[in-house]
């Protein structure tokens, strides 16, 4: 009886552990717009994520010093590489408050594959931004916010959220 009771437990705990790492996309009639947020690349061009519009877009809020970022980062090289013919884009917005002085370093010693942009935290807080990161949205191909992850991400699950997102077609995910 003992050894029942503790093994319900361990499965339980198990369980509500993998329930956690399991993301789940808001439902297509209930996601909201991307709000547009001040994000420049190096030329201190503005980039406007609307001109995204028909792709799938994983916008990653990172920063050099962040840990679960640098983790992340090669994970989201890998499906920039994998799904980018089928739709996908990947974004990383760097936070760093050096701005391009930290980056610029930092992206010729990894050789990011996907766009770089600089964004502030007063500019990410509509996207739910607030210190903590990384932060990590996937927008659909109109331009809603399908979910958005903070702390880190589980890889397998995000990959299968991207795989889901990429297979719903663009009017789909506007209703």
């Amino acid at each position: 009886m003992k050894h029942s009771i503790i093994a319900f437990v361990v499965l339980t705990i198990s369980c509500l552990a993998l329930r956690a790492t399991v993301p789940d996309l808001t439902p297509a009639g209930s996601r909201k717009p991307l709000p547009e947020v001040a994000l420049t690349d190096s030329e201190g061009t503005a980039v406007k994520l609307s001109a995204y519009k028909g792709r799938v877009v994983l916008l990653d809020f990172w920063a050099t010093w962040c840990e679960g970022c640098k983790q992340e980062i090669p994970w989201f090289m890998e499906f920039q590489d994998k799904y980018n013919k089928t739709g996908l884009t990947v974004v990383g917005a760097s936070l760093d408050d050096d701005g391009w002085k930290s980056v610029t370093p930092y992206l010729r010693e990894h050789k990011i594959n996907y766009r770089i942009v600089m964004g502030t935290f007063e500019s990410a807080k509509p996207l739910g931004v607030d210190k903590g990161m990384p932060v990590t949205l996937l927008i659909d191909r109109t331009g809603k916010i399908a979910d958005l992850h903070v702390g880190m991400v589980d890889k397998a699950a995000f990959e299968r959220e991207i795989q889901n997102l990429l297979k719903e077609p663009a009017n789909n995910a506007a209703r």
